[in-house]
């Protein structure tokens, strides 16, 4: 779900709350006050409102109290979990690791074997040359630029920040950055600008890494899309230009990909390594899952291990061509996160252990369903 979301459903329980209780629309305002500001004082005004109803008030009422106090712990959790993960992103953009540490966070990656071990031998190819080159010794003119194909939440993204930052450890690059575009980033609304765009966005990115994810919506409408082949023409120009202090990585679904490098003869000649996310199998995605446990100090129990492993031996066996793979975990993470909160609303006084602990009723409906069906 995404903020707006939330920020619905609170506005829906709060009107019904209001219908009940025939009021003036107060506890809708302080509701919509809770959304549209960042001041907590409207969230206590908001949860006053909410206890008055419920101890004044019928069944009925109390019911619809709950599930306005339901729909806040909600916003307010998701609010919070976003918040954590930019704070967990952008402290992982400002560490400065070394190459070892660099290296250690490719290959503790969870899966990705055959991803790991190519990306561990152009790592050390790269090496090779620049020894070789300051020895006067012969080195081939091979570019730095790479493609990966595969499903969603495979980890393109998260190899590519690192192999920007162990590139600039080793010499490869002067600055190591990271810089994320998409088609909406390189092409402008009016003929003759988008080459201008693409040259904006090539400058911000030399002395890095540019991550161009889903790089072939640039080709997406054919041979009739006279902008996506002016970004297409400057960016190859780019990729050959600047190939001694730029990587390009280019992104996207393993078929869209093979139909973008036949969208330009001379594109797919700049790119020297191909590499395939594969997807990843169901032990994979649980290892996956208690990684982020771990990391955020929950836990799960050994009654609920087994029911999700369960869910995921189906998942996997039943996925189609676009299965969010990780990001399929960490929206299930979240969900297990805000299911787990609404429970211990309940509880007025819970322990560290209760805080903690994942049970089987934090499990989402979509994994129960997948679970419980035969």
């Amino acid at each position: 779900m995404k903020n707006s979301d939330y920020e619905q459903i609170l506005h829906h329980c709060a009107s019904e709350l209001d219908d009940a209780l025939q009021s003036n629309g107060q506890i809708t305002q302080y509701a919509i006050n809770v959304i549209n500001s960042k001041d907590n004082k409207y969230a206590k005004y908001l949860c006053s409102a909410i206890n008055i109803a419920a101890d004044k008030g019928n069944q009925n009422i109390r019911l619809k109290a709950k599930a306005v106090k339901d729909a806040l712990v909600c916003l307010y959790g998701y609010r919070q979990l976003t918040t954590i993960c930019k704070a967990t992103q952008d402290k992982y953009n400002e560490e400065e690791k070394n190459l070892e540490q660099l290296l250690n966070d490719l290959n503790n990656l969870v899966g990705l074997t055959e991803v790991k071990s190519k990306v561990n031998d152009l790592i050390a190819y790269q090496k090779i040359q620049l020894l070789r080159k300051k020895m006067g010794l012969s080195v081939p003119k091979n570019t730095l630029h790479l493609a990966f194909a595969g499903n969603p939440g495979t980890g393109k993204t998260t190899v590519a920040r690192i192999v920007g930052r162990i590139y600039k450890q080793i010499g490869l690059l002067s600055k190591g950055h990271f810089l994320e575009v998409s088609r909406t980033d390189l092409i402008a609304g009016y003929q003759g600008q988008t080459a201008l765009k693409v040259k904006e966005i090539i400058n911000k990115a030399k002395g890095g890494v540019l991550f161009i994810d889903e790089a072939y919506s640039i080709t997406e409408n054919d041979h009739s899309d006279s902008y996506g082949r002016e970004c297409l023409t400057e960016l190859t120009k780019a990729l050959e230009d600047y190939r001694d202090d730029l990587v390009v990585i280019v992104a996207g679904y393993t078929e869209p990909m093979k139909k973008f490098f036949e969208s330009n003869p001379g594109l797919k000649s700049r790119f020297n390594t191909f590499i395939e996310f594969n997807d990843y199998k169901s032990d994979e995605l649980m290892n996956i899952l208690e990684v982020m446990c771990n990391k955020e100090d929950y836990i799960l129990t050994s009654e609920i291990k087994p029911l999700i492993k369960k869910a995921f031996d189906k998942i996997v066996m039943s996925k189609g061509d676009q299965f969010a793979n990780g990001r399929f975990i960490r929206n299930l993470f979240e969900d297990m996160m805000m299911n787990h909160a609404r429970r211990l609303s309940n509880i007025s006084s819970p322990s560290k252990n209760d805080l903690q602990i994942f049970m089987e009723a934090d499990l989402p409906i979509n994994i129960k369903s997948v679970v419980n069906k035969e």
